[in-house]
């Protein structure tokens, strides 16, 4: 019998929430086949901590050896408490909107509302004709900020459509299974030593991703609505199906 790495998850998933991921998932796959322009439409985003310094993937470290060399060494490292929280938005043609949260502050409701508030006007200068047709939509996840009765309040108020997405569910979010990774693979292993440091290669990082990328990242998405319906409401990373 082979030896067989276990798969990490976020969480383990009852039924119930397999069932929801699935119907969740027909429901947007159904309206993405449906009209060219749903995938377009979306908005979509979240926050992750960007850190000073971390550590370098298996990958990142190796180095070409020649036949007979010993095994390079290095020291276990871990990342650097320096962080700062960024905030961003974006669609299928790039960024729409981004910021650092203030330092000592963390993303709460009243937080959120700022945030979005920037996000809108942001939309109406970046993408007009989906501010003026009012065909915009945001997506988000179901952090208590974001499902507050304060923030649904607010997008009600500005009649902005949201896109639902199930609990526990990074895999089907693309900031976490496409723009996150990518912007934290180049800035792993190495070190910025200040606050203002980190955000500005982060910035860089950022407006490096290109046109390209944000296109496939989109209908990367669509193919994991239809993974996740074809293995039943499992996570998607590491299913073959």
């Amino acid at each position: 019998m082979p030896r067989v790495s276990a798969k990490f998850v976020p969480c383990f998933l009852t039924d119930d929430q397999k069932e929801n991921r699935v119907e969740i998932s027909q429901e947007l796959l159904a309206s993405a086949n449906g009209n060219v322009n749903f995938l377009k439409n979306i908005i979509t985003g979240d926050d992750t901590w960007v850190c000073g310094y971390d550590v370098e993937t298996k990958m990142q470290s190796s180095q070409w050896m020649g036949k007979g060399s010993p095994r390079p060494i290095k020291a276990r490292m871990s990342r650097s408490k320096i962080k700062v929280m960024l905030v961003v938005f974006f669609d299928w043609k790039g960024i729409v909107h981004n910021e650092f949260v203030p330092r000592g502050q963390m993303v709460n409701k009243q937080l959120y509302q700022e945030v979005l508030a920037c996000l809108m006007d942001a939309v109406r200068r970046k993408r007009p004709e989906l501010w003026e047709n009012q065909t915009w939509m945001l997506h988000h996840d179901n952090a208590p900020s974001h499902a507050s009765l304060l923030i649904r309040s607010y997008l009600a108020k500005y009649e902005t459509s949201v896109v639902p997405h199930p609990r526990y569910s990074p895999d089907l979010a693309p900031a976490h299974f496409f723009l996150f990774p990518k912007l934290k693979t180049t800035m792993k292993g190495r070190r910025f030593q200040t606050i203002e440091e980190i955000q500005e290669n982060a910035i860089r990082e950022l407006r490096a991703i290109t046109a390209c990328a944000f296109r496939e990242a989109s209908q990367q998405w669509k193919k994991r609505w239809e993974r996740c319906i074809a293995c039943r409401g499992d996570y998607v990373e590491g299913n073959s199906a």
